[in-house]
């Protein structure tokens, strides 16, 4: 179907830090729509992090992928 990238924990955390700060300015006349989208988008964030938690492979799997993390790659300079 799809391929899942591992994402970072830092991005879990982030989103649930958001979520909570914009739901303090729900209620706020002036940042009412603004608090909205920005909890929108910190509740996708989290949704991606949960499917990356459960479906993204392991790490030594998803690492011989990257071009970076081959052999060779990186040349010593004298």
């Amino acid at each position: 179907m799809f391929k899942v990238a591992p994402l970072h924990s830092s991005l879990m955390l982030v989103s649930m830090f958001g979520f909570i700060i914009s739901a303090f300015f729900i209620n706020h006349p002036v940042f009412k729509s603004w608090a909205w989208s920005f909890l929108i988008v910190f509740v996708i964030m989290f949704i991606a992090t949960m499917i990356s938690m459960t479906k993204a492979p392991i790490e030594g799997e998803s690492l011989e992928m990257l071009a970076i993390h081959k052999k060779g790659h990186y040349k010593k300079k004298k």
